[in-house]
This record gives structure tokens, sequence and C-alpha cells, in this order.
């Protein structure tokens, strides 16, 4: 529609491009800088200045208007209004930018500044830029007004014309949202597929979902009067006729509850077809058509065109929630979301196609899901589906009513599934229903293959804890050949525990570590209550315990019969001996069935985070290069140094306290030698081994992050007291830092542990993730033993001058680290256990490997 201005207000989309239209000195600027916000302005001059530093230089026109439609198009893929400050009284340059528009399905409109040739004549003396002749402004105006007539047909969806400086003073405008943005309606909506006339089963899932419909004989136009649960609204996917017995009762109720402001409905390509027929156009009478026209015959001609009418009221689709979920018919791409265009409404009604057909006929389709990245959750139909599944933020809710199956629901937000039974089988489906499936779902199928682009790069990583965390490209490269090469199967891998930091320097004169600087710290973190765990010298690993085989497929997508899986802290396989993991898994799962956990949790599966001992099960290569060889070396050359200064001593040789210093590493030796060597034992049968879990991390449906330690603690000593031996539980004591006694008794009970060969404490805040007014708390700090730090920092460490240099150790890095690590593993188990792709589990997993890559003291 062109209109030429007498009203003061233009309504213009919230997204579209805006062209301004008239020649120079017409006011174009002034007016874009009066009505739209500078970011919004793409101004011609000022591409021309930035490319080549003067704004009126001609010769860098096509250079300038490269940059526009860049900066033009990047704003429209965006969501954002743009307007562009240009004379564009040229067809050809107004073609190029509505092809910018139609690039990016957004629609474009035309504000012509229709302003006198003198007026503008007159302008443009007044400035001493423009120094272009009349001739220029008089051939602008002669292109105006051929452009004029045929501006509509260009493909503006509108054209407004201001023909004097009073309307263009007068003029103001009003964004209005597109039709397809109800950003505003948050919910809750029960969102229900693809209908196809089957009315009974309709009443009956609106009657599950707790909706009360009633006759209304007051009313012939709209006969169903509708009393939805509280601030519930249903959302139709469409496709709400053919191929079913009732579908002029579907379609009366479906109005009724639109009417009433009850419902909101896409359009669905049956309805788009039935709407197209009813208004005489030609199309091809099948797939179940032939029904609804034969349904239609008997029913007045006012109902007929009030059809007809709502049919033709159905948009393409539906973003809610601001921006959370989009509801469409046949599905939709993430850069579609929000867009108007005939390729956006086209794909919402049959989806995407090769052009080819299958084995029944039927067109092949893209799998459009397969490549949704989208942060919005896709809700659509249109494709029947035996069984609706979450799949890459998207799922299909169309499981075949009309073809014997059912009628589902998608309650949203709590993403529950309801359904109701066909009562009968009302049409054959050209394509088998119920064909044999893998028994994995769709989910665990595409994600056998991870893409790379998902991992690849320098990478922002937004998690509950902490909002963005980032990963260094090179980082991320060496986590990504770690998991690709050295893991278990990556599907197993949804939680890596993060790194532990010491507590700060003893200010004991002897001692590196101890229990009152950790406690110190919690309290000046001012967390009231902490619990202290003794540390076990093993290896971190990671369990992953299924009650059957069924169940690590359903889970975690794996094809094979194993009942779980044991990794490390980075993910790599801890057992060499097949036969040895499976007896450990099974002793594993035993000891959690009669322990009663499977039910106790609801739950068939578990994922715990645990110590398994001895030390030198995992770390044989590591102890023997690195621990052994030391230990070795000192035990065989110092004995022979002290014997020859002995007899250098007889001799009356001043050795100036040498044979003092080498007696005195002598003995460190030895203490070097006894700290690895307690942690080290043969291991050939699963009874060999020790299992010390600390957390429960998650089971179906749940993290138990929410739950303080003494929760965990708890459940783990049942599950120790139900273990024939494998499973032990951990001593721990519960603290308040601020109380000096509880202090005292804690550091006396670490030297008690010590004196007993154990490495140390490990101290946590009571809640796992503890938020307190000075911020987020180190998830544990670690406070190990005197002796045990020999292996840490070599046999002689705490020399004088050694613990002096070492008690000036900085923890920041290491404590920023554990921080990030923690958040990262945290967020990777919630988006596991909500049952997103393995795509979004493992960005965070890698995280966490890249992490660990970065230099980092290890000896913290």
């Amino acid at each position: 529609m062109t209109t030429i201005m007498t009203e003061k207000e233009i309504q213009i989309p919230e997204v579209a491009l805006i062209l301004l239209v008239g020649t120079s000195g017409a006011g174009k600027s002034t007016f874009a800088r009066k009505h739209f916000l500078s970011t919004e302005i793409v101004s011609s001059d000022v591409c021309r200045g930035l490319v080549s530093d003067d704004e009126n230089a001609q010769d860098a026109s096509a250079d300038a208007f490269d940059v526009l439609h860049l900066i033009a198009e990047r704003r429209l893929r965006r969501g954002l209004l743009t307007v562009v400050d240009a004379t564009n009284v040229q067809e050809s340059a107004r073609r190029s930018l509505l092809r910018v528009a139609r690039k990016q399905h957004c629609l474009a409109q035309a504000i012509v500044l229709d302003i006198a040739e003198s007026t503008c004549l007159e302008r443009n003396k007044t400035r001493p830029d423009r120094d272009f002749g009349p001739h220029v402004i008089r051939n602008q105006a002669r292109q105006l007004k051929r452009s004029m007539r045929q501006l509509k047909r260009e493909g503006f969806s509108q054209v407004h014309i201001l023909k004097s400086e009073e309307e263009i003073n007068q003029v103001s405008f009003k964004r209005i949202p597109l039709w397809t943005n109800k950003r505003n309606e948050t919910g809750p909506f029960d969102i229900i597929g693809d209908i196809h006339g089957c009315f009974d089963e309709l009443v009956t899932l609106l009657t599950k979902l707790g909706y009360h419909v009633d006759q209304n004989t007051a009313d012939s136009a709209y006969p169903y009067s509708i009393t939805p649960p509280s601030q519930r609204k249903a959302i139709f996917v469409g496709d709400l006729v053919d191929r079913g017995p009732k579908n002029p009762e579907v379609l009366r109720l479906v109005m009724s509850m639109v009417h009433q402001g009850h419902a909101l409905c896409v359009s669905g390509n049956h309805d788009d077809k039935l709407k197209r027929k009813l208004e005489g156009r030609q199309v091809k009478v099948n797939h179940g058509l032939e029904q609804t026209l034969a349904q239609l015959e008997s029913e007045p001609e006012a109902f007929i065109q009030q059809v007809s009418s709502f049919l033709d009221g159905l948009i393409s689709h539906y973003v809610l929630d601001n921006g959370r979920l989009v509801t469409a018919h046949a599905g939709m791409k993430e850069h579609y979301q929000g867009r108007a265009s005939g390729t956006v409404r086209a794909f919402t009604l049959y989806g995407e196609t090769t052009g080819e057909t299958d084995e029944y006929g039927l067109p092949v389709r893209y799998e459009w899901a397969n490549d949704y990245r989208g942060k919005a959750l896709v809700v659509y139909g249109h494709t029947p589906t035996i069984e609706p599944e979450f799949f890459n933020n998207t799922i299909c809710i169309d499981t075949g009513c009309v073809f014997g199956g059912k009628l589902t629901a998608l309650r949203y937000p709590e993403r529950e599934l309801v359904s109701v039974p066909a009562s009968q089988v009302y049409y054959e489906p050209s394509r088998p229903l119920f064909e044999e499936q893998d028994t994995r779902s769709l989910q665990h199928r595409h994600d056998d293959v991870l893409n790379i682009s998902d991992v690849q790069g320098k990478r922002f990583i937004t998690t509950p804890l902490r909002n963005k965390i980032c990963i260094e490209e090179q980082y991320a490269a060496a986590a990504l050949e770690t998991l690709s090469r050295f893991t278990v199967n990556p599907k197993w891998i949804n939680y890596l525990p993060p790194t532990m930091s010491p507590a700060h320097a003893s200010e004991e004169a002897d001692l590196l570590e101890d229990p009152q600087q950790a406690l110190d710290y919690f309290q000046q973190m001012e967390v009231e209550t902490v619990i202290c765990q003794e540390k076990h010298m093993g290896s971190r690993a990671i369990v992953q315990i299924c009650k059957t085989p069924d169940v690590s497929r359903r889970v975690f997508g794996i094809q094979s019969e194993a009942i779980g899986c044991c990794y490390t802290r980075t993910g790599r396989r801890f057992f060499n001996d097949d036969t040895l993991e499976q007896t450990f898994l099974l002793e594993v799962q035993q000891a959690v069935t009669n322990a009663g956990l499977w039910d106790t949790l609801k739950t068939d599966w578990l994922t715990l985070d645990c110590e398994l001992m001895p030390w030198s099960f995992k770390a044989s290569e590591l102890i023997r290069q690195q621990y052994a060889a030391v230990g070795c070396a000192g035990n065989n050359v110092l004995p022979v140094a002290n014997l020859l200064l002995e007899q250098a001593a007889l001799r009356g040789v001043d050795l100036n306290g040498l044979n003092q210093r080498i007696a005195t590493h002598h003995q460190h030796i030895s203490g070097f030698r006894q700290a690895y060597q307690q942690y080290c034992w043969s291991v050939t049968e699963v009874n060999q081994l020790k299992l010390a879990p600390f957390h429960i991390m998650a089971s179906e449906g749940a993290m138990h992050t929410d739950k303080n330690h003494q929760w965990h603690m708890a459940h783990i000593s049942d599950l120790a007291k139900a273990s024939k031996g494998l499973i032990q539980a951990t001593d721990y004591r519960i603290i308040h830092p601020a109380e000096e006694h509880e202090c005292q008794a804690v550091t006396q009970w670490w030297q008690s542990l010590l004196e007993k060969g154990s490495e140390g404490i490990v101290i946590k805040p009571m809640d796992f993730v503890c938020h307190t007014n000075v911020g987020l708390a180190q998830p544990a700090l670690k406070v190990r033993g005197k002796e045990y730090l020999r292996l840490i920092y070599g046999p002689n460490y705490d020399a004088p001058e050694n613990l002096v240099r070492l008690k000036k150790r900085g923890l920041g890095k290491k404590r920023r680290l554990a921080i990030k690590e923690f958040s990262l593993g945290l967020a990777a188990l919630q988006r596991f256990v909500g049952q997103e792709p393995l795509r979004r589990v493992h960005e965070c997993i890698l995280g966490v490997i890249a992490l660990s890559a970065e230099p980092v003291d290890p000896r913290l």
C-alpha cells in the first residue's frame, strides 16, 4: 500500500529495513536523527567517510555501499531495525537493498521525502561540502518521480510519502511487534500436536490437561466454552484437519479457544491447503482433504466463511517466552525465527525437502533439527513419530493420532509429555508408523558423531555459577585431542571434578600446611559450618553405574552390554583389565542394590565422585619413574656418602657440617620412600581395591549438588555397609570455623590421622555450592601432612631455607582455576541431567580439560 501522509503516525515493524528515499537536500539525515537511534542509521555519507576519509568522495561510492550493505545485512541478521540514509532514488540501488532484506527474511518499507526541488537546491547552497551543480538535484528529482510510481511493485511492504515540510515535521513512528512476536507471553503452555480431525481424542486430551470443555448454545459462531487450568494456554501446532472423522468439530473447538483467548494456533500444510480450496484456488484433493470437504458439505455457508477467515488469519509460527520457545508446524531454523517471508512460511508448512521421494512416494526431507543450535526450544509436528523425543533442543509432538497412534501435548515449561491413545486407526499411513527402530534415542544416535565446529576455536562458556568462562583456542585444541584420542567412550563423560587448592601457608615454623589456615579462609568467607574429611591417597575416579545394560543405552547412549564405567579426573580409562573392571562395576552395582539406593533416589543410574586406592593402581609408572627412582638413588648413594665422610672426619678433614647435612638428607629420603610405599600394593583381584566415594553427583532427573555434604556422607555410609569390602566410608568431622575449641579439635584429629600414615584432610563448606555475602567459596581446600608433602616438593622441602621460600607460594591462580573447573563440571552435569545434546555437555567437559592444559604449578 502506498500512502500520502495526512495522519501523524507511521507504523513500522520492530525488525525491518527502512529505506529513506529522497534527493540530496531533502533532509533525510536530519529526519533519521530525529526519529531513530544513531546506531540504527546506516548512512551512505558516513560509509564514504569510513572508506575514504571524505564523506563527499563520489569515487568511493562503490566501496562505501559495500560497507553499507554489509552493516545492513549484519544488523538484520541480528534482528535489529535498520534505517538506510541514502538518496535511494535509483531502482538499482533499492534492488540491492531489497535483496539484503529478502536474504534475512525481513520486511522492507520505503519512506519518501518528496520535497520541492527548489527547497533542496537552497539547502545545498548553505552546505559548502555540496558543491555539485543544480543538474544533480534535477536528475535525482526526475528519478524520484519515476520511482514513486513503482515502489510498491518493487517489493516494499509499505511505502509512505511525505509531501511537505509540514508533514515531515508532524510525523511520528510507532514500532509494531511482528505477528510472530509473542515474547511477552510466558506461559505456562500446553502445546498440542497434529489433530487431523480427531475431535474425541482432542477433548479427552484437553480434559486430561485440566481444561473444562462445555457446550455454549448461546453462541452459534463459537459453540464451545473452555475453562483452562490456572494461567495456562493451549497452542496448536497446525494440521487441525484432514483424514480424521470430525474435522468441523475440531475447527469449532479450536476456533472457540482462540476466540476466547485460551489458545494460539499456527498454520499446518493441511490447514493451508483447505484455506486455498475454500478460496476457490486449484488444489489437488488428496491426502485426506476429500474427507474434510465431504464433512463440510453439510455445514452452513456462514460456518464455511468463518473457517476460511480463521485459516487465513493463521500465521507461520510464534516466538514466545522472551525467545525461549518457538512453535511451528514443520519446524523452524534458528535464523528464520521471528522473521516474515514466503521462504519462512513455506518452511514452517512443509519443512525442507530434497526434491526426491522415498519408497512410499513421500518427499525425502532434510533433517533440519540435526544442525539446530538455537537457544529457543522448537516444538513442532508434521512428521509422525512413535514417541516424542527432545533432540538438539527441538521436539516433534506429532504422534500419529489419525493413524492409530496417540494425540500428544507438551506441557511447557515443565517439559512434560501428556498423551491419549487414538480410539482407532482412522486413516492408513503411507509410511508404516510402527517401524522397527534403534532402541537408543534420536539424540543418542545423532551424538555418535560430534560436529567439530561446536567445540573448535576460542569459546566463552556460560555456566550457572560463573557468567562466562573463556577457553583459549590453543587449549581447546589440546582438550579436543585428549577427548578424541585418550579418554573412555566420551558418552560416559558427564562430569569432571575440579582441581583442589591447598590452604595458605601455616604460621607454624616447621609446617607448610595446617588446618587452621583453611578454617580461617572459610571464616573470612562467612561460611558458618564446614565438613572436614579424611583425604585418601589414591586416584580421583568418576564411577558411572547403571542398573542394567538397557539403562546405559537409554541414559548414556552406549551400544554395548556395559553397566557402567570408571574414568579418571581427565576422562581417561581407569582399568586396563576388562575382567577386573567388570567385576569392580558389578560389586558397585550390587552395593547400590543392597543399600536400596535405586529406590531411595528413584533412579536406574548414578554418577559417583570417588577416590580409588591404591595410588599405585593407576600411578604405577609415575611412581616407578619419578618417585622410586629418586628414593632408590638416595637410598643407595647417601649411605656410601656417609661412610666416606666418616672416614674423612677420622683423617681430620674439616667437613664444615657436611656429614650432618648428608645424614639429614638420608633421613629425609627414608621418609620420602616410606611416604609413597605405604600407598602402593599389588592389585590382581577386586578385593584388593578400595573405593571411597564422597559425592553422589547425579541420578535420574536430579543433580544432588543441592544437598549438603552430610547428606552425601550418610548415603555413602549406607553404600559402604552394603558392600562386600570394596567400598569404604570416609571419616569426617563437622565444625564451625568461628569456634576456637572445635578448630583445635580438628587440628588434633588431623595430627592423629598423619600419625597413622594418612595424607591429610579436605575441608569443605557444608553446602555443596556455597554462596555467601563475600562470594562463591572454594568447593574444598586440602591440608596435607608434613611427610606426604615430601612427595610433592621433594625430600628436603622442610629445610628452613626451603620452607621460607615455599611459604610464599601464590595460590590465586590455582583457586581461580578450581572455581572455573567447579563451575564447568557442574554445568556439564546439569546439561546431562537436563537431557541436553552431548555437544552441550561436552562444551563444558572440554572446558575443564582445556583449563587443565593451562600452565599452573602442578605441586599446588
